[in-house]
């Protein structure tokens, strides 16, 4: 969801979902540095705002005495609600550092009290059904917390964009002797028992490796491989997430004054998000394109998934006049539409209980899946945390190192 495209005159390319990360985001910008790749990292203060009653009200800052004035000032609660929504806040970012007894409990549940009502209606809930659509009472608190408590008032980027740390990645990865396969679809996995390892089988043959590990959604991981007893199959197939549609806009000129994100109540509109990325990265890295990202997460069958670009945008269209009542469509100079069946996984009361393992019960076969970075939110950071995590398992593995023993193997070359 991280990957790039570029349009004829764009000097970056841009992500198909939208993207950036935390001055938090410890562990990517580790590997940044490891490729090499550290110079080319920026963090920038962007206005994240909230809409409410016809206009967007900006609710963070860029430290953090700017976005508790704009908490305050936010006016679609009284003042005391207010107030104590940024102590509760603050209490969940520096206050709590034991997440496990928040997972008991639902976000909507565990808001409300602490909260307030009010705060829980004009906030909590649109982000909750936004992000969640009909689970959205049955997420856990422990989610709300990781997103209160990773969240920075600077938001990092890269030159080059997201694709540029992909392709810097695979240079580094190849360097060190590794080979990456582009355009190469697996559309099977199943043990070798006459050699040993696995085989991974590809439309036009095999190939045989020792050992696997399984990057794809948890149901496509069952389709993947049928030899997965049926217990660990029901585990995985149980597991529940939403997809995501994004449809990006190229305009010739600003939509919003200066707005980077919007958060968006879906009971008024037809989406989660406006992100207007240009307002945070120049648009003459785009050919002086500017770009909206329009984004909601839905159910993978909800019909959005299957209307073109063209019907996807008949349907969005209206909501860009809210923005800017000067929009017209003469503004438009194209737009593209992307989809990902996973994107949200679905993190009720106790899911900690529920995380398959990495380590499947099939020796050699790993899995490492948005589903397994809980409670953090997905996103890349812990995409790299977690692969970082199954490949140390692996080694452990192969070294025959105990659980618990030694640390971080993966950082000594001879072991790669």
């Amino acid at each position: 969801m991280a990957s790039g495209f570029r349009a004829p005159g764009w000097a970056w390319p841009l992500e198909r979902f939208y993207h950036h990360i935390f001055a938090t985001d410890h562990t990517i910008l580790e590997l940044v540095r490891t490729v090499g790749f550290q110079d080319k990292v920026f963090f920038r203060s962007p206005v994240t705002a909230q809409w409410w009653q016809g206009r967007a009200y900006p609710i963070d800052g860029a430290n953090p005495l700017d976005a508790a004035l704009n908490v305050l000032r936010f006016p679609a609660t009284p003042p005391l609600d207010r107030l104590r929504f940024g102590l509760v806040v603050a209490y969940l970012k520096y206050g709590v550092r034991d997440w496990r007894p928040l997972e008991r409990i639902t976000a909507a549940e565990w808001s409300r009290r602490w909260m307030g009502p009010r705060v829980y209606q004009a906030i909590v809930q649109p982000l909750l059904e936004g992000k969640f659509g009909p689970y959205a009472r049955e997420v856990n608190m422990a989610w709300l917390w990781a997103r209160f408590k990773a969240r920075t008032f600077k938001l990092g980027y890269f030159e080059g964009g997201f694709q540029a740390l992909a392709d810097a990645l695979v240079d580094a990865v190849c360097a060190r002797g590794g080979h990456v396969h582009l355009g190469t679809p697996v559309v099977g996995l199943h043990p070798a028992s006459h050699l040993g390892g696995w085989e991974l089988r590809l439309p036009d043959g095999a190939e045989h490796f020792d050992r696997i590990i399984a990057t794809v959604p948890p149901s496509a991981l069952g389709r993947l491989v049928p030899d997965l007893p049926s217990g660990y199959l029901a585990h995985l197939m149980g597991l529940k997430s939403l997809g995501a549609v994004v449809l990006i806009v190229a305009l010739d000129r600003p939509l919003t004054d200066g707005l980077y994100w919007v958060n968006l109540d879906k009971r008024e509109f037809p989406m989660l998000a406006l992100v207007e990325h240009t307002n945070y990265v120049e648009p003459k890295h785009y050919g002086g394109d500017h770009l909206i990202y329009l984004g909601d997460y839905l159910p993978a069958n909800h019909p959005h998934f299957d209307l073109p670009t063209e019907a996807l945008f008949e349907e969005y269209e209206p909501a860009l006049r809210r923005f800017n009542p000067d929009y017209s469509r003469t503004w438009v100079r194209d737009m593209w539409a992307f989809k990902a069946a996973y994107a949200q996984p679905v993190v009720p009361v106790n899911y900690s209980q529920h995380i398959p393992p990495l380590r499947t019960p099939l020796p050699g076969l790993y899995v490492a899946s948005m589903s397994h970075v809980y409670p953090w939110d997905r996103g890349t950071n812990f995409a790299v945390e977690i692969g970082q995590r199954v490949a140390n398992l692996v080694i452990r593995d192969i070294m025959n190192i105990p659980n618990g023993a030694g640390a971080h193997v993966l950082a000594h070359p001879q072991t790669c």
